[in-house]
């Protein structure tokens, strides 16, 4: 936990939305920074192109922006300025190593997203080494996944996901209903808390890590704990991606019925794609409609637990009428989720197309960017002594029933409605 702290401005959450806010109004006003490059194949490539020094250029610049926002989002919500600054141009370092192998084509075509070489650099540090107080300090992990899931929202399109995937939504609807009760029974079953149970239920059930962050937001949820749920999501989807294709293949599905059983199953979108893309074209477009589906029901998902959580765990809800106060669920209400879904509606509904592609692309790689930098940070701050010990036994088993549980009835469901 982080010390010191100064006088709060405003929430951690309207720190997101604000900071969020203001890089979507840039973009979509005309300042657009460049994307850096990433993409290498041979050693050539990366003096000669990603370590060029106009490529380094454009990375200093993505760094002074972030850092400034960063800094005014660590100042807003009360959290000492010197320790973010003094440790940042680390986490931002080792999260470029991340981009950098992320970019190799041989990597690329494999579709690792960055987040997992960031995670895994993030705990080799983590675990090799103590890490400082000062550099403990300075890690601003849910304030950068905040930032990222508000950015998340230009790329759900309501028009396109209701235009082309209305079973993906009825998929989803049903899907997200069944897995996330049968996650919390079996949650509850191994006695794990209800912190535990809340998020390895979103996680499952709903779209992976973002889903997980979002519960964790609207109850408030342990910080090691929901970074002991993005591991499993994270170690999870990579065997998912690679052998769901090959069960499918064997068993004979319509590529209709196996991209509504990957885009239903797994639990990250990059993973989605690359399953997708190894049966073809129509299941990788039915798989991504089926993710972005599930998407859109993360911010009504997050405001359903919040709800629940307030009505049931807070103090107030115990109280003779048993019933809180709209201004107590307001209260506990995760913010960075009207980002979300401001967001989404804005390039939805509001802005032209016209204005949406220049600034697609930087805003595309701005949201990978500040994942990255929580997931470097979730890395640093998470040893494998405290995350897998004995005691973590029950979380494990439960998220992998629970998993095992949500590929069978995804492709049961995927079958009735594709097939």
């Amino acid at each position: 936990m982080t010390t010191g702290k100064n006088k709060l401005l405003i929430s951690e959450d309207w720190t997101a939305v604000l900071i969020g806010a203001l890089i979507i109004a840039l973009a979509i006003g005309g300042m657009v920074l460049p994307v850096p490059a990433f993409e290498w194949a041979a050693w050539s490539d990366l003096t000669g192109k990603v370590f060029s020094a106009k490529n380094l250029q454009h990375i200093g610049l993505q760094f002074l922006m972030v850092l400034l926002l960063g800094t005014a989002g660590i100042f807003l919500s009360g959290r000492p300025v010197k320790s973010f600054i003094a440790g940042f141009p680390l986490v931002f370092l080792l999260t470029m190593i991340a981009l950098v192998l992320t970019g190799n084509v041989h990597m690329e075509s494999l579709k690792l997203e960055a987040v997992i070489f960031a995670l895994a650099i993030g705990l080799i540090i983590g675990n090799v080494f103590r890490l400082p107080q000062w550099l403990k300090e300075s890690l601003s992990t849910e304030l950068f996944v905040k930032i990222g899931l508000v950015l998340l929202g230009t790329t759900v399109i309501f028009s396109d996901v209701i235009k082309t995937g209305s079973l993906g939504l009825l998929q989803a609807l049903v899907v997200v209903l069944a897995v996330w009760y049968f996650a919390y029974w079996v949650c509850k079953r191994l006695k794990l808390d209800d912190e535990f149970s809340m998020m390895i239920s979103s996680a499952v059930s709903i779209c992976g890590v973002s889903a997980a962050i979002a519960t964790a937001g609207a109850i408030k949820g342990d910080s090691k704990k929901l970074s002991y749920v993005i591991s499993m999501v994270l170690v999870t989807a990579i065997p998912m991606m690679i052998f769901m294709p090959v069960i499918a293949n064997a068993i004979g599905l319509s590529q209709e019925v196996t991209g509504a059983w990957l885009g239903g199953s797994i639990d990250t979108t990059g993973a989605v794609v690359a399953s997708g893309s190894l049966v073809g074209d129509t299941a990788l477009r039915i798989s991504t409609i089926v993710k972005f589906s599930q998407n859109v029901l993360m911010g009504v998902a997050a405001f359903a637990i919040s709800v629940y959580w307030t009505y049931t765990k807070h103090p107030s809800a115990r109280d003779a009428s048993k019933h809180p106060t709209l201004q107590v669920i307001w209260d506990r209400f995760p913010k960075f989720v009207i980002g979300f879904i401001g967001a989404s509606l804005l390039f939805s509904f509001i802005v032209s197309p016209a204005t949406i592609s220049p600034a697609k692309s930087s805003l595309k790689h701005l949201q990978t960017l500040w994942f990255a930098l929580a997931f470097t940070s979730i890395g640093l701050e998470t040893r494998f002594s405290e995350l897998f010990n004995r005691n973590s036994r029950k979380p494990l088993y439960a998220f992998l029933t629970a998993q095992g549980f949500n590929i069978i009835v995804t492709l049961i469901v995927a079958w009735l409605l594709f097939g």
